[in-house]
């Protein structure tokens, strides 16, 4: 059986993370791995004859009740007859711990929150979930402060058609089938590089061929506002979440281009981000 693990800090905007974690546990018959990382405890200002041994049981411990109270209080009073596992983390650094988890339970999602920096700036990811999105050897959906669930129908995953978007797809229709969703694969050009029908058929049955999945379209936009391009696109086909590939930042033209466009989506805060790390997929250039 899969299972989803969902990471929490108790903010309240955290909570939409946790339905979405749930309600996609429930769909994909999967576990729920629900975690917290904490500190790793120190002796500074403990009590005499603590051990930092001593120190570690007692915050798990802590922070176990936390996050059994956490689920009752946000998924009702019988979140103990769900598949739900609860499970703190003790370590020195938070993306360490949950990606260390994700691979010891061999995760298929990570989902967190993220949250803005500062009410005079723009909502922007914040640096646990940005590193964590770097670092998973598995897909983080992130789910921005202030969202209401939505139950997920339809994905927009966002290509340029390079390197390792068949994989990252692949991925995601392991996802998405058990959600009965639909995917969007949508490439959005600026004016001046039109595909002509012969090329877009060769695209097409690509992507059909190493990717099997019914309920799957590619779609090709013109734009030289790509980014304001995509947010509109994904408001009119009604997107519940937006996929992309994340690269290293070190590439030109259009894995450099559309790795900037990452990082807008980001910034936007305002749409759950799925977020696949290119280094985990093969190469097949569509």
């Amino acid at each position: 059986m899969k299972t989803i693990l969902y990471a929490t800090d108790y903010s309240d905007n955290s909570i939409a993370a946790l339905k979405y974690a749930h309600d996609m546990c429930v769909r994909m018959d999967a576990k729920l791995l629900v975690t917290h990382v904490g500190d790793y405890p120190t002796v500074i200002n403990s009590k005499p004859g603590k051990s930092i041994k001593d120190l570690k049981n007692s915050r798990i411990e802590e922070n176990n009740e936390k996050l059994e109270q956490f689920c009752k209080a946000n998924l009702g009073e019988d979140w103990s007859k769900l598949n739900i596992k609860t499970e703190a983390i003790v370590d020195k650094s938070i993306v360490n711990g949950i990606v260390s988890k994700a691979k010891e339970v061999q995760s298929c999602l990570i989902i967190t929150g993220m949250k803005g920096t500062s009410r005079l700036r723009k909502l922007i990811m914040g640096s646990t979930a940005r590193n964590l999105i770097k670092e998973a050897p598995y897909p983080v959906l992130t789910i921005p402060e202030g969202t209401s669930f939505n139950e997920i129908k339809t994905i927009v995953y966002a290509t340029d058609f390079q390197d390792q978007d068949l994989g990252a797809i692949k991925n995601l229709v392991e996802i998405a089938e058990p959600l009965h969703a639909k995917i969007k694969v949508v490439h959005v050009a600026p004016l001046k590089e039109v595909i002509d029908e012969g090329e877009r058929k060769v695209l097409d049955e690509k992507l059909n061929k190493y990717v099997k999945y019914k309920n799957m379209e590619l779609h090709i936009i013109y734009s030289n506002h790509i980014f304001n391009e995509l947010k509109t696109y994904y408001g009119e086909k009604n997107a519940d979440i937006i996929a992309m590939l994340e690269r290293e930042n070190n590439g030109i033209g259009k894995k450099l281009f559309y790795q900037n466009l990452l990082e807008k989506m980001k910034s936007y805060g305002k749409v759950p981000l799925m977020s696949f790390n290119a280094k985990n997929y093969g190469m097949f250039h569509l």
